[in-house]
């Protein structure tokens, strides 16, 4: 895991770069911000948990409450992986309906009609809906080391940050198992069972997957795998500093493309910006791109240098969850499908 830690760069700042946080606002494939009431459908939590309810975050926030919250909010890439465990979420912020008003990937499978969206893009954020909605708590992602909420604006936190108490699990300079089993701890506590037959399940098949990939990346070191993120201008590459996908496949054995620090410079270390006439810059055999609806996807791509890429002439383009929905049964096939791209790869950068 890197020790190094991003130079002093806003959260709007690194939204607005792209590559490994996401791009700007003007880039977000969003629908409105109108309140969309109701909540999302359980699938088999068990009873609610009865009695006062305590979770410590990794801010090290303690947040009491006199019991277990029902009116939850969440960040929806957090809400979606609650789900998974069963915990229903009632309100959302973050990307939640694509322009089309189809599920956003990263509201996994959650039914997207039936939660109230306080905001579905950067910076957007209704204070006054959610004070209607009367949270019990709020709960998002923080991707840097002074616990910033991800996808709560820096205009309104202090309003919001009134209304309810707020939880944050980190997703900055880790490997993904351990923001994993945080999502779950949190799950539990919120009256998820995490003996459940499918809950356990779903954890051996991410232990194998992980396992998979490892023996695959042992077996062909050779192969080069470099992360991207397209946008109608720019190249992102990813470095695996910080990443908690990019730090655990490194861990596991990848053989991930590392822009150096100097290019990576500008975004604290995250990524390095490329022009599309520059996109070939780095070899790389397999590629794995941005899957949110905030970037060009690989099949929308025009630029005639992407398509002279080996690795995209060969086929060897699969997609990446930068922001990975935190349960085990969504990242399981993040594994599973870049092991099979290692395995099948043919060398061609």
């Amino acid at each position: 895991m890197s020790n190094a830690r991003t130079a002093r760069f806003s959260r709007r700042g690194l939204l607005a770069a792209g590559g490994a946080l996401g791009l700007g606002a003007v880039l977000t494939a969003c629908g409105d911000d109108d309140a969309k009431s109701g909540g999302s459908d359980t699938k088999g939590a068990g009873d609610a948990k009865s009695g006062p309810w305590t979770f410590k975050d990794d801010r090290g926030t303690t947040v009491k409450l006199d019991k277990v919250p029902t009116k939850i909010v969440a960040f929806t890439g957090v809400a979606a992986a609650l789900y998974d465990y069963g915990v229903e979420v009632k309100g959302v912020f973050g990307p939640t309906k694509t322009t089309d008003g189809k599920a956003d990937v990263q509201a996994g499978d959650m039914d997207v009609s039936k939660l109230t969206i306080f905001g579905n893009k950067f910076d957007s954020f209704n204070v006054e809906q959610y004070a209607a909605f009367g949270p019990e708590v709020l709960i998002s992602t923080t991707f840097d080391e002074a616990g910033s909420l991800w996808y709560v604006p820096e205009a309104s936190k202090d309003k919001i940050a009134k209304l309810a108490p707020s939880v944050a699990v980190s997703v900055y300079d880790l490997q993904l198992p351990k923001p994993l089993q945080r999502m779950a701890e949190l799950a539990e506590s919120l009256g998820a069972d995490m003996k459940a037959a499918p809950v356990v399940e779903a954890k051996k098949k991410f232990e194998a997957a992980a396992e998979r990939l490892r023996k695959a990346a042992k077996a062909r070191p050779e192969i080069r795998v470099l992360a991207g993120s397209a946008a109608p201008d720019v190249f992102y590459v990813s470095g695996s500093n910080f990443s908690i996908d990019l730090e655990y496949f490194k861990a596991l054995g990848v053989n991930i493309v590392e822009p150096p620090e100097e290019a990576k410079k500008a975004t604290g270390g995250w990524f390095e910006t490329l022009s599309w006439e520059n996109v070939d810059k780095y070899p790389a055999d397999v590629i794995i791109m941005d899957d949110r609806a905030s970037t060009i996807q690989p099949a929308d791509i025009t630029e005639a240098t992407w398509k002279q890429l080996p690795a995209v002439k060969a086929g060897q383009v699969i997609a990446r969850s930068p922001e990975p929905i935190l349960s085990y049964d969504k990242c399981t096939p993040l594994l599973d499908n870049l092991a099979e791209a290692i395995e099948k790869a043919k060398k061609v950068g």
